[in-house]
């Protein structure tokens, strides 16, 4: 039975284990290590899956198919990561044909890290298209994608791939303005295609618990969720607690045990061990349909881990919940605690944050700037209403409808260079993200809503508040921010850079006339 058909047939708790590629070619011998090991996770009936890394942390490593091809040979399913830090869109097609055609069907797509460091310093990162763009890709391939012959204006479907698609939900946010944009984009990560979810790493059971609730009560509760378990040890302690690796951290209670348990004998490694065995229990008393381990790295320790899980199969695994409850002060949860269980409370969303919706402050993301920019765009650019019919008269007649008329081009560039930094993409999502421009406040470009790095609501590369963050702030005030995503997904168009955006608008040329932007690709013919 495939991976697939066990996330959607079988009802036994899964177990999957992440190997982490390295740099080099597989006759370096840290690959022969990770490669032996991928052999025997293949032939252990307790692992269900191999996930393998893409450039983990930006940095240049070996093609995750090269390691993923000796485990799939020797009858194992393997989960490739696709990530979109190192490719364009063409790019990312090229290595799907490439994993579709080798046998990779399933992929847990993600936006990816920043650029690291490769040969001669820091790399420039891509992120052509983010996750949602990706899964927007691969599920229009999946139903056989578009192809236009040279010279002809005459759509050829493809054959359609089979790709099993994931996504990754990073729950663990301290803020208010973090937290919800994830979960809201989540939706759309599922929307666009993805039909399994893996959170990221965290160590506090209500906010597993919360996850879960909120897919139920979304109606999303058919979705397969697999919980992150990664095993620690105080240095890997150190590096999350540094929040260098993005989208992961530990609260100061947990890193203090960890400081401890390295003077330990053995280093804590059974401390951690058993500690990793009790998240598992409690993932699966939560309903999750597996867990993803991470952080070890032969078959004798995880032979050593797979007994310390099966210790606790059949226990009370609410008894676990107080050894797993590391929040940190001030961390927003979406559910009241129950105060039984120390779990989320599925029947009383947070006081505080209702209360909030009812008084709706405006935060200082609320600015001037913001309301003349709304006030200005409903008047240009509701279509039918206002100087919308002027503007595209105006365009459509001038000497070069991508720009406009000149006089109209010199104002649209010199106001949105000294609002909002524009960099003259000329498929502008200023309204999309209630005008913060994604390309010159956004490490990543990220137009379909926040990536996952953020740290305590700042950029992950720059010392500067998540675009997503001021956005969700903005809508909230208005009572929008459930409407923070509704324009997703959005596939920039690269081919108007240096056109004017106001003249894409009127002349339908933008990501807004774009049907797969939609979800509607064009009918093809044959």
């Amino acid at each position: 039975m495939t991976f697939e058909d066990k996330l959607v047939h079988q009802n036994q708790f899964l177990l999957g284990v992440e190997l982490v590629s390295t740099r080099g070619t597989l006759a370096e011998s840290k690959a022969g290590r990770t490669i032996q090991f991928s052999r025997d996770l293949a032939a252990s009936p307790k692992v269900d899956w191999v996930s393998i890394t893409d450039n983990a942390g930006g940095n240049p490593m070996l093609a995750p198919a090269a390691l993923g091809r000796p485990h799939l040979e020797a009858g194992g399913d393997v989960v490739i990561h696709l990530s979109c830090k190192d490719f364009n869109r063409n790019g990312l097609e090229s290595e799907a044909w490439h994993l579709a055609s080798e046998g990779f069907h399933n992929l847990l797509v993600l936006t990816g890290d920043a650029a690291g460091k490769g040969i001669a310093g820091g790399a420039k990162q891509v992120f052509d298209i983010d996750s949602i763009g990706l899964l927007t890709l691969l599920q229009h391939m999946n139903e056989g994608l578009d192809n236009t012959r040279p010279g002809s204006k005459k759509l050829i479907r493809l054959a359609p791939t089979r790709f099993n698609c994931g996504a990754v939900v990073t729950n663990f946010k301290l803020h208010e303005n973090e937290l919800i944009p994830q979960l809201l984009k989540l939706e759309k990560k599922i929307e666009a295609g993805a039909r399994w979810v893996i959170n990221q790493v965290g160590y506090d059971a209500r906010k597993m618990s919360e996850l879960i609730v909120w897919m139920q009560q979304r109606g999303l509760g058919n979705i397969p969720l697999i919980g992150n378990v990664y095993v620690l040890n105080p240095a890997v302690a150190r590096l999350f607690r540094s929040q260098r690796i993005p989208g992961v951290v530990i609260s100061d209670e947990l890193a203090e045990i960890c400081e401890n348990q390295a003077s330990s004998e053995d280093k804590g490694r059974a401390y951690f061990r058993d500690m990793a065995a009790r998240q598992v229990a409690i993932y699966r008393g939560l309903g999750y349909r597996g867990a993803y381990l991470g952080g070890v790295h032969s078959m004798a320790e995880l032979e050593l881990l797979l007994d310390a899980i099966e210790s606790y199969e059949g226990c009370d695994w609410r008894e676990l919940v107080p050894s797993l409850s590391y929040s940190r002060p001030g961390e927003f949860f979406f559910y009241e605690r129950d105060a039984a269980t120390g779990l989320a409370d599925a029947q009383r969303v947070n006081a505080d944050y209702l209360a909030s919706l009812q008084k709706r402050p405006a935060s200082a993301n609320v600015t001037l700037n913001y309301r003349l920019s709304k006030f200005t765009h409903d008047l240009m650019f509701t279509p039918g209403k206002g100087l919308w019919k002027l503007g595209e008269k105006l365009c459509a007649n001038s000497k070069d409808p991508m720009q406009g008329p000149g006089w109209m081009r010199s104002i649209e560039h010199a106001g949105k260079s000294l609002m909002f930094k524009c960099k003259d993409c000329g498929d502008c999502s200023l309204p999309d993200i209630a005008f913060l421009c994604p390309e010159s406040s956004c490490a990543k470009n990220q137009r379909n809503g926040p990536c996952g790095g953020t740290r305590d609501g700042k950029c992950e590369v720059e010392d500067f508040e998540c675009i997503w963050s001021r956005a969700y702030d903005r809508l909230k005030y208005e009572g929008r921010e459930q409407e923070l995503l509704n324009h997703a997904p959005v596939i920039q168009n690269q081919s108007l850079r240096g056109s004017s955006s106001w003249a894409n608008t009127w002349l339908d040329r933008d990501h807004l006339a774009n049907p797969i932007n939609n979800g509607h690709p064009p009918e093809a013919k044959t």
